[in-house]
């Protein structure tokens, strides 16, 4: 347990992934750098910025806001002796780690201190001191794993017991769009990225190996890239979604899939056959409730035919999903009751194998949204904070303990398709 404390530095295989991450963000421009002052975070932060071909518009900035959860006690413990010597607290950060508490010693004595929350509010007043001086740039933040989950979360209005929820290896990268300041929209383009390491997909969490989901979203088609509305018009994929499915194909080609389940509409169904040609002895099956979300009488239309016909409507469906009832279609109450149904059914029924594996599931963009809501706890009105390209893949493991909460390991992977950490996929209709 690393945590507040600053007596570890780099092994000779962080240094090497430091200049990994180096490599990956080299051809990018920084307007600000910021890093955590302990000394692990800041020669990452060096070794990084040594790579990039322009340097940042601003030197370095080091901040204490970014320092590492403060553990107190268990600083410097292995993991193993902290579950044996406080096996209370241990299960607490595990399963309710907003609940964990332990003593800070001050001058007047020890006070109650609760790890988690305090971390939370750290990454919240960071976001909030920061983001006004940098609208519309982009800032390159380096950091360490328990300080950027709150981040992401507190961005996106996680709340601290949901910690263990976002997962961050080390030099894992990931991308957030923010709309303004602290508070307004935010959208997470991709999380925890480690194909510049040499690791396609995270490694599972040591002692929590469950099932484990790999969950696509279908190639393109030529609805996407026209960004009309498709919904459950059932548009095939166009030659370029094809590539991207072949692309992810061989990109997972090496990855263990055990089980494999879609939406039984062409573009999801014909993206799953293609990345199934490597595991042939995998059987894929249909599912009716992962189809896309019914549009109604928006389907097959553009954005400006539907301001025509609907005036007001879709800025109310981009800024407030959960309000919009499509005409003839559905709403996101609705997509999210079938698609959750259809998720925890996949995730019993994985579970319950001698062997729970690893399953491919393969659906649409709001499906997939919905889903990654409901693994971190969020609803509806959430939609907008996870991107899905077109072919991009997302991790998601649950543990053996049924009380331990799933995790998102990664989310969004596009890098199979454009070789770049950024989303380059059509950001077209659902």
């Amino acid at each position: 347990m690393q945590g507040h404390g600053d007596k570890s530095t780099l092994t000779e295989a962080g240094q090497q992934s430091a200049n990994q991450v180096g490599a990956a963000l080299s051809a990018l421009s920084f307007d600000a750098v910021y890093c955590s002052p302990l000394r692990r975070a800041k020669d990452t932060a060096d070794r990084i910025l040594a790579q990039l071909k322009t340097p940042p518009a601003t030197p370095l900035k080091t901040t204490d806001k970014l320092k590492e959860v403060n553990l107190v006690a268990w600083e410097g413990m292995l993991f193993t002796d902290v579950a044996q010597q406080d096996p209370e607290g241990y299960r607490d950060w595990q399963t309710q780690p907003h609940k964990l508490k332990m003593f800070l010693p001050g001058a007047d004595g020890a006070t109650d201190y609760y790890p988690v929350p305090a971390l939370f509010e750290q990454a919240e007043a960071f976001w909030r001191d920061m983001l006004p001086h940098h609208e519309g740039q982009t800032v390159l933040l380096v950091a360490h794993s328990g300080i950027n989950r709150a981040l992401i979360s507190t961005a996106i209005g996680l709340s601290s017991d949901r910690y263990q929820a976002v997962h961050q290896s080390n030099c894992g990268i990931s991308v957030l769009n923010f709309a303004g300041s602290f508070g307004e929209s935010v959208q997470i383009e991709s999380l925890n990225l480690t194909a510049h390491l040499g690791e396609r997909l995270p490694k599972p969490k040591k002692g929590q190996q469950g099932p484990r989901f790999l969950l696509v979203r279908h190639g393109e088609t030529d609805w996407n890239r026209q960004k009309r509305f498709q919904g459950q018009i059932d548009v095939p994929l166009n030659e370029n979604g094809r590539a991207q499915s072949q692309q992810a194909a061989e990109f997972l080609k090496t990855i263990a899939i055990d089980y494999a389940v879609t939406s039984p509409m062409l573009r999801p169904k014909e993206t799953a056959e293609l990345i199934l040609q490597h595991h042939p002895d995998v059987f894929l099956d249909l599912e009716d409730n992962l189809k896309e979300i019914s549009h109604g009488l928006w389907e097959g239309k553009l954005e400006a035919d539907i301001e025509a016909e609907y005036p007001g409507t879709l800025h109310q469906w981009q800024r407030s999903p959960e309000t919009v009832q499509m005409p003839e279609g559905e709403n996101l109450q609705q997509v999210w009751e079938r698609a959750i149904a259809a998720w925890d059914h996949i995730v019993q029924t994985a579970a319950s194998r001698p062997n729970p594996g690893t399953t491919l599931v393969v659906a649409h963009d709001a499906v997939n949204k919905a889903i990654l809501c409901y693994v971190l706890g969020l609803g509806p009105e959430h939609f907008w904070n996870f991107k899905q390209g077109n072919g991009a893949v997302s991790v998601i493991d649950y543990a053996q303990a049924t009380d331990i909460p799933p995790a998102l390991m990664a989310m969004n992977i596009t890098i199979h398709l454009s070789g770049s950490i950024f989303d380059k996929t059509a950001a077209g209709a659902l």
